[in-house]
C-alpha cells in the first residue's frame, strides 16, 4: 500500500514538472452572445496552452454553444472542451480547477476533490451571490484567487481573509486599432443593463430634439470584429456599468481612438483618470454631457490632447506577450507550491 501511494505521488510530481497536469477552466454558456468575462477565461487558457500547459475548458451541459461566432475559431480548435453532464470528470491530485466566482454553489460539490482549487474573480459583486451567509471560499479548500485589478484584490482580501489573491489584468486584442476614416455622427453605447441604454437614448432625444439626426448604436453582444468596426465609426462612446470591476469597453474604445464618456463605477478601476475620458457621477446628467460633447464636435471645438492620455492608458493592456508571460509565471508559482507539497509527502513515505 505504501509503495502504491509512493508511485502515485511520483506520477503527480512528474506531471507537475512536465506541465501535463490538467487545468480545468469552468465557463458559463453564453448561448453565442459575446461576454468579456468569458473572453478573458479563453484568453488565459489559450495563453497557458501556448506556454506548454494543459488547459481544458469545462462547461456544465453537453449542448454548450461554441464561442467561434464571436471570439474566433482558434479558441474552439486549440482548446479541448469537456462537459460535466453525463461524464465522469477525470481529476487527479496534481490537476487544478479554476472556478469563476459565480459558481460558488459548485464549490461545495467539489470540495473533496484532491486537486488544486483557484477562484477566478472578475466581477466582485458576484463573489457572495451564490454562497450562504457565513460561507467563505477557504472552507471549500479554495485558497487562491485570481482577479483583474488591485482595487478588487484589496476588496477580496478584506472579505476572504485566508485566501491568497493575485492580479492578472486582461489584454486588448489587436483588432482594436486606430480608425483610418473620419468619425460619423454616431454615438456608441454599452451598458450592463439594456434598459440603461434605452433610457439614455430616449431622454437625449426628448431633451435635445435638434440632435435627432445623430444615431445611437447599442454595442452590446457583438463579436470582437463587429464591435471594433462599429466603434470606429462613432464620434463618442458612452459606458454605463456601476458594478464593473475592470471595464474593457472603455479601453477598447480608446484603442480605436474614440473618446469615452461614462459613469464612474462603484469600484473605480485603476486605469481611470480625469485625463483619459469624461467621467461623471450622475446618470441622469449623461444626456446633457453627450449634447455638450456633440455640439463641440460639430463646431470642431474639441481639444484632442487627451488622445495622448488615452494611448498611455491603452498601451499597458495591448501587450499580448506580456500577458502570456505573466500568466505563465503565475501558474508556475501555483505548480511550484503544489510540487513542494507532493515532494514533502513522498519524503514522509520514505
Amino acid at each position: 500500500m505504501e509503495n502504491e501511494l509512493k508511485e502515485k505521488v511520483k506520477l503527480s510530481i512528474e506531471n507537475l514538472k512536465s506541465k501535463k497536469c490538467r487545468l480545468y477552466f469552468m465557463v458559463q454558456d453564453t448561448k453565442g452572445n459575446a461576454k468579456g468575462s468569458i473572453r478573458y477565461i479563453y484568453q488565459l487558457a489559450l495563453s497557458l496552452k501556448n506556454s506548454g500547459y494543459n488547459p481544458i475548458i469545462l462547461h456544465e451541459k453537453n449542448d454548450y454553444t461554441s464561442v467561434s461566432s464571436w471570439l474566433g475559431e482558434e479558441y474552439m480548435d486549440k482548446l479541448p472542451h469537456k462537459s460535466l453532464e453525463g461524464q465522469n470528470l477525470e481529476v487527479s491530485p496534481e490537476d487544478f480547477i479554476i472556478l469563476p466566482e459565480i459558481f460558488g454553489y459548485v464549490m461545495d460539490q467539489i470540495k473533496n476533490l484532491p486537486c488544486g482549487k483557484i477562484v477566478l474573480t472578475q466581477a466582485y459583486r458576484y463573489m457572495l451571490e451564490t454562497l450562504q451567509p457565513g460561507q467563505t471560499w477557504s472552507q471549500f479548500n479554495f485558497l487562491k484567487c485570481i482577479t483583474t485589478t488591485e482595487n478588487q484584490k484589496t476588496y477580496i482580501e478584506s472579505i476572504m481573509k485566508s485566501v491568497n489573491v493575485d492580479v492578472l489584468s486582461p489584454y486588448i486584442s489587436d483588432v482594436f486599432s486606430k480608425r483610418e476614416l473620419p468619425a460619423m455622427p454616431i454615438v456608441g453605447v454599452h451598458s450592463r443593463e439594456q434598459s440603461d441604454t434605452i433610457n439614455i437614448i430616449k431622454s437625449f432625444y426628448l431633451k435635445y430634439p435638434q440632435y435627432r439626426w445623430f444615431t445611437f448604436r447599442d454595442l452590446r453582444g457583438l463579436s470582437e470584429l463587429e464591435f471594433s468596426n462599429s466603434i470606429k465609426e462613432c464620434c463618442l462612446s458612452v459606458w454605463v456599468d456601476r458594478e464593473s470591476g475592470f471595464g474593457t469597453f472603455p479601453i477598447e474604445s480608446m484603442a480605436c481612438g474614440v473618446p469615452v464618456m461614462g459613469i464612474i463605477p462603484n469600484m473605480q478601476p485603476g486605469w481611470m483618470n480625469e485625463n483619459n475620458g469624461i467621467w461623471v457621477d450622475d446618470y441622469n446628467s449623461l444626456p446633457d454631457f453627450i449634447a455638450d460633447f456633440l455640439q463641440n464636435w460639430l463646431e470642431d471645438n474639441i481639444n484632442y490632447s487627451f488622445l495622448d492620455k488615452m494611448d498611455e492608458t491603452v498601451s499597458s493592456f495591448k501587450n499580448k506577450e506580456s500577458f502570456e508571460q505573466k500568466a505563465s509565471k503565475l501558474f508556475d508559482t501555483y505548480i511550484q507550491v503544489r510540487l513542494e507539497s507532493f515532494e514533502s509527502q513522498i519524503n514522509k513515505v520514505d
